[in-house]
Parts: C-alpha cells; structure tokens; sequence
C-alpha cells in the first residue's frame, strides 16, 4: 500500500509500505478516504519531533472505511 511517510526535516514522500495486518484483538484495519491536516503535521514538516524516525508513517486526522477489526 503506500503511505505518507517521514524522512527528515522538510522530506516527507509518499512510500510503498507493508499491507497492516491484525496483529492483537484490538487492531482495526481501515482505509482512508479522506484526511486533513492540523498543526501538529507542520511541525512535522518542521522537523520539530525527537522521537520521529525515518520512515515513519503520517496522518492521524481521517475519515476512514472499516475494512477488518480483530476479535
């Protein structure tokens, strides 16, 4: 699938990532639909985040479709 992910200040790419899996009961699987960003995104963008690592994945404010949930 691919993914909006972290590669250092300024250098944020869309990446192939692995396909999520369930992987504990609580998981869910969803597909975004749509999304926004907020404030916390810039910052991001800023390089203001220690504990980012490259690679890392983006995104928290979407609109989803449930695909899977875990038991």
């Amino acid at each position: 699938m691919r993914a909006l992910c972290w590669h250092g200040k300024g250098d944020v790419r869309v990446d192939n990532v692995p396909d999520p899996e369930i992987k504990h009961p609580r998981d869910v699987i969803i597909k975004i639909t749509a999304c926004a960003i907020c404030g916390s995104d810039l910052h991001l963008l800023d390089g203001y985040q220690p504990t980012m690592e490259a690679g890392d994945i983006l995104g928290h404010e979407n609109i989803v479709e449930v695909l899977e949930v875990g038991s």
